[in-house]
């Protein structure tokens, strides 16, 4: 089964888009957006995006004390 892009509005109104592997399995959670169209404009920039991105590994941040 192919993996899909379901899109819904949350608690504030806004628009959001999750995407799922086959399995039902969330692998990927979109910003807030504040109309449909810039919802799917988002999940069309991942789709063309996406199967050219570079994988890189950043360095773990610290944290800095709070006093």
């Amino acid at each position: 089964m192919a993996g899909k892009f379901e899109m819904y509005t949350d608690k504030a109104g806004k628009y959001r888009y999750r995407l799922k592997a086959g399995n039902g399995e969330i692998i990927a959670v979109g910003e807030a957006y504040n109309s449909k169209a810039s919802c799917e404009a988002g999940i069309d920039s991942v789709k063309r995006n996406a199967p050219t991105a570079q994988i890189k590994e950043v360095p773990e941040m610290k944290h800095k004390p709070q006093h």
